[in-house]
């Protein structure tokens, strides 16, 4: 009988090495998505691959502040008119999103949407705004004047001309979707790269934990360590590349939603999450609220850590994290 357990034993391992990473990119939501999924063949990854795409297309049609039929453009035409009735899962969508707002104190916010888009980084902008055109850009910013109505499941935009959008969540919560998908439909393991928004679950076929890169923000071309993450998120939001210069003050793309003024002072932010939605809306976040409250909030957070590096290349990490060098 021991005989006959230790064959099967070795029978299963032998089946879980057989099988390999299979990994397909693609460009959805407008962003370049890796998908890796690990599996028996490249037959069976097509089909898992092709399951993660549905998941995230259906997820850009019910969020996509772009398509003039989604439920999030209806909310926005009726904004200061009436009350729209959504999804269950676009609504939980938005409370969630509001009680992150709550939590770093509106420096995460998706109504950054209503924002006038007065900063340029595309190497265009010669001359800063002005302090009023700057705090006249976020007027119909503020995540206290969405409505929602859990009864009726409806959510309203109290001011005229006042817009939602996902673009510092949308992504992640879409990473999350299509790997709940792949894990119901018995994928052992495998990644979900959403232009950086990392998601993981399993293990290698050689049953390592699977290793991120962090790139380093003082050369985007090195990597500045590799951390092993086996079940959870992680994500990256860098002003390395995006940013303006005045009176030798690096603005970053990064938007303080709440004074319309760049966030300054750190160039890098990795955040470890258990679901790439939370550590999407908090790598923005902490970017706004700087080193000190960004810590402060991320601390409080059971299972959440994260790198901070300031643009001197001085690193800060939480306390519950360590890293090593690559």
């Amino acid at each position: 009988m021991k005989k006959a357990a230790t064959i099967f034993t070795l029978l299963i391992a032998g089946v879980l090495y057989a099988q390999q990473p299979f990994k397909h990119t693609l460009k959805l939501m407008g962003s370049r998505f890796d998908i890796t999924v690990v599996a028996n063949d490249s037959t069976e990854a097509n089909g898992y691959i092709d399951l993660a795409v549905n998941e995230i297309s259906r997820i850009e049609r019910l969020i996509s502040s772009w398509d003039a039929n989604s439920q999030t453009s209806e909310i926005n035409r009726n904004a200061g008119i009436h009350p729209v009735k959504v999804d269950a899962e676009l609504f939980n969508l938005i409370q969630r999103a509001i009680g992150i707002s709550k939590l770093t104190d509106g420096a995460f916010d998706i109504s950054y949407a209503s924002m006038d888009k007065i900063w340029k980084f595309d190497g265009s902008m010669t001359v800063m705004p002005t302090a009023d055109s700057i705090r006249n850009s976020v007027a119909k910013v503020g995540f206290q004047n969405i409505v929602l109505n859990k009864e009726n499941s409806t959510v309203f935009l109290k001011l005229i001309g006042m817009k939602i959008g996902f673009g510092a969540i949308g992504k992640g919560y879409a990473a999350d979707s299509a790997k709940d998908v792949l894990i119901s439909k018995g994928v052992v393991s495998g990644i979900i790269n959403a232009s950086g928004d990392m998601n993981t679950w399993g293990k290698q076929p050689d049953n390592k934990e699977w290793n991120i890169a962090i790139t380093n923000p003082m050369n985007k071309n090195k990597v500045f360590a590799l951390l092993p993450i086996s079940n959870g998120a992680v994500v990256t939001s860098g002003n390395y590349e995006k940013y303006v210069t005045f009176n030798n003050i690096r603005y970053t793309h990064i938007i303080d939603p709440r004074s319309g003024y760049p966030a300054t002072g750190i160039i890098s932010v990795t955040v470890f999450a258990p679901k790439a939605e939370l550590a999407d809306a908090l790598a923005t976040s902490v970017f706004v609220m700087g080193i000190e409250a960004g810590l402060n909030r991320i601390e409080q957070l059971p299972k959440v850590a994260c790198i901070i590096i300031d643009d001197k290349g001085n690193i800060t990490t939480s306390k519950n994290i360590e890293i090593e060098k690559s």
